[in-house]
């Protein structure tokens, strides 16, 4: 296990990096349910909070894409701001290895998931999706990871997404992950689909990690409202499609009918139709290759490691059995 926690002093020579003095501070608290970086609530004395966060120590075993990955949530937070793109937080300062956010508030959806009612749901998933259209309005020029961890960016989505797929491949063998089929046969079936990634021309910042403990419900007025959308450290540059993965972790996005008619109605660019559909499922494919790949660098426990492997196992080989078969299109 690699100890994530931060010293003292580093804290404080990180927040005095960004004009905030130690005197300043009246409490920094590490924050629960990360397994990679290192994040800390800061409290100030004038009564405000600032949320910093630090790259995991350099002796921490990572996947190949995982180098440099806070500079991808850095920079769409940035973009965001400078585009007036509602629902995540603003970037203090810059550190490199570690930089400082506001603090949005609420809460971790699951945390209050027992106290919503079904009309509350409906309602903040609607939010959800128009915050996330207001996402995918942040285009580039090029495709792939901004920390250019697996190279240079890409002119094209296929050459991109072909070597973040053989990248995680690469790592599920050397970490010895269980998957469904050996990495060689994986290879051969997401290869056979490559021609659908074509379709996707504009590179858009695709967060990727917008599971429901990354969206922030607020109930401090009473009445339930979306805080905001938090660790976008995964974001690539790519398909606006992918992020439908995590918004619909290991189910079907199209059962979202609040999530979808409020992307929609603020212009979200994503057509579900017969030509999304393997896309989906190379997407999902590779949300679930990452999943079961970095168990072992994580160090989960045996109870931890059973738990994941029997939920993502299934799920992976489903999708692949999909890629296989060629299933119909939607309708």
């Amino acid at each position: 296990m690699f100890e994530r926690s931060l010293r003292t002093g580093q804290i404080a020579a990180m927040l005095s990096s960004a004009g905030i003095d130690w005197d300043q501070v009246t409490d920094a608290a590490m924050l629960d349910g990360g397994t990679f970086n290192s994040v800390y609530r800061i409290a100030l004395t004038d009564g405000t909070a600032l949320i910093l966060k630090a790259a995991p120590p350099p002796e921490m075993p990572v996947l190949r894409h995982e180098h440099g990955l806070l500079r991808a949530e850095t920079l769409l937070y940035t973009l965001a701001a400078g585009r007036r793109v509602a629902g995540v937080p603003a970037v203090i300062h810059d550190g490199g290895e570690f930089f400082l956010m506001t603090e949005l508030p609420g809460q971790p959806w699951p945390l209050v998931e027992d106290s919503l009612s079904d009309s509350q749901r409906q309602r903040l998933r609607g939010d959800v999706g128009r915050l996330v259209a207001g996402l995918h309005t942040i285009t580039g020029g090029s495709f792939g990871y901004p920390s250019h961890a697996l190279g240079p960016l890409a002119a094209t989505w296929r050459t991109a997404f072909g070597g973040m797929l053989e990248a995680v491949l690469a790592d599920a063998e050397g970490f010895g992950a269980r998957l469904p089929h050996p990495a060689a046969t994986i290879r051969e079936l997401t290869a056979a689909h490559a021609d659908a990634l074509d379709e996707v021309t504009t590179p858009v910042l695709v967060h990727f990690d917008l599971w429901d403990g990354n969206i922030l419900v607020d109930s401090s007025s009473g009445t339930p409202r979306i805080g905001g959308l938090i660790d976008a450290e995964r974001a690539f540059w790519g398909d606006p499609l992918a992020d439908f993965v995590s918004l619909g972790l290991l189910s079907d996005i199209r059962e979202d009918r609040a999530f979808l008619d409020g992307y929609r109605q603020a212009g979200g660019p994503v057509v579900l139709d017969a030509g999304s559909e393997v896309r989906l499922a190379l997407y999902r494919s590779y949300l679930y290759l990452i999943m079961l790949t970095e168990i072992t660098p994580r160090t989960f426990t045996p109870a931890e490691r059973r738990r994941r492997e029997a939920a993502v196992v299934p799920a992976l080989a489903a999708e692949l059995d999909m890629l296989r078969d060629r299933r119909a299109p939607w309708e």
